[in-house]
């Protein structure tokens, strides 16, 4: 099919299209139960015809125009249903979808993370005076007690979780922002943090420090560094689109994975509030026995439960694609 005869036999459907969103400004109620019916036959029509385009003309300016037409109609025809259930299905459904649907990038952050984690601490247990070097100095009490101490004092304890739990909070939005530098830099940061998580836990572990250390992260880390490398999948994602944009324009591309990303962050965002309140309150409490290894991966057995099950839930929620 040529691009003139594509358009002269779809231009019809467009035109009605268009003319049933004026219509509608914004409020298809406006247009009354067949006009609404009808609306919902064209911007259907629209989606096929937006399919067949990009797959024969993706580089026609006429399938961005057409593109446009069809993201209105979206707006217009789910206008009533977003306002109303928009908030509810984002966070019952939404928000675990957009973490499920980047799965591969999921995954390149988990290994980036959790790869640069392991090596860093075998590399602190085999030669910690050398691991050290990458423990930053707010740290590095916490994983190396000065000589003749007995361990951390409350206080020195309450500071460390704190100084853990403000840096993951800093890593998991620097994780987002910095895959804008083409996904580099996004995984950088996550490699280089993993290096830094895995440096503390083996100088630790060579200083005899671990357990001690260990109960003051578990809690509220495992579920701050798995919104880390959710955040880092979505930053990562957000580069990649400027790496491979496709038939897309590279800030077409750009914007289109705008505003899941930006979705997936404040998705993200309740969760590192409770791990605030567990690094408040549990962290700092001194639990002896399994109590803070029960609560840290309890919240990270809940965090990644949800993922599975209502990210692959069959409702679909569209006001965030």
């Amino acid at each position: 099919m040529t691009l003139d005869r594509f358009e002269r036999e779809r231009a019809g459907g467009w035109q009605a299209l268009e003319a049933a969103l004026g219509r509608a400004g914004g409020r298809p109620e406006r247009l009354g139960a067949a006009g609404v019916l009808e609306l919902g036959a064209l911007y259907r029509g629209a989606a096929a015809d937006l399919a067949l385009a990009r797959r024969l003309f993706p580089g026609d300016p006429l399938t961005g125009r057409l593109e446009g037409l069809v993201v209105r109609a979206r707006a217009v025809v789910y206008a009533d249903v977003g306002r109303r259930r928009a908030p509810v299905d984002f966070l019952t459904n939404g928000y675990w979808r957009l973490v499920v649907e980047r799965r591969l990038a999921l995954a390149v952050a988990v290994a980036l993370f959790v790869g640069g984690a392991v090596f860093a601490f075998v590399w602190g247990v085999v030669d910690p005076d050398a691991a050290a070097g990458l423990v930053p100095g707010s740290f590095i009490d916490g994983a190396n007690p000065p000589r003749g101490s007995r361990g951390l004092t409350t206080a020195q304890s309450a500071s460390f979780s704190s100084e853990i739990f403000t840096n993951n909070i800093q890593v998991t939005f620097q994780a987002f922002a910095a895959g804008l530098l083409f996904a580099v830099g996004g995984g950088v940061l996550l490699l280089y943090n993993g290096l830094i998580l895995g440096a503390v836990l083996g100088v630790a572990a060579a200083n005899g420090n671990l357990d001690q250390v260990a109960r003051l992260v578990v809690a509220h880390g495992v579920l701050e560094l798995s919104c880390i490398v959710v955040a880092g999948a979505a930053g990562l994602r957000l580069g990649w689109a400027l790496v491979a944009p496709g038939p897309l324009r590279r800030l077409d591309a750009l914007a289109a994975q705008a505003r899941p990303a930006m979705a997936i962050v404040l998705g993200t965002a309740p969760w590192l509030v409770v791990a605030g309140v567990v690094e408040g309150y549990v962290s700092p409490a001194g639990w002896g026995g399994a109590g803070p290894y029960v609560v840290g991966v309890g919240l990270g057995v809940l965090y990644w439960s949800l993922v599975l099950w209502r990210g692959h839930s069959r409702r679909r929620d569209l006001a965030y694609k």
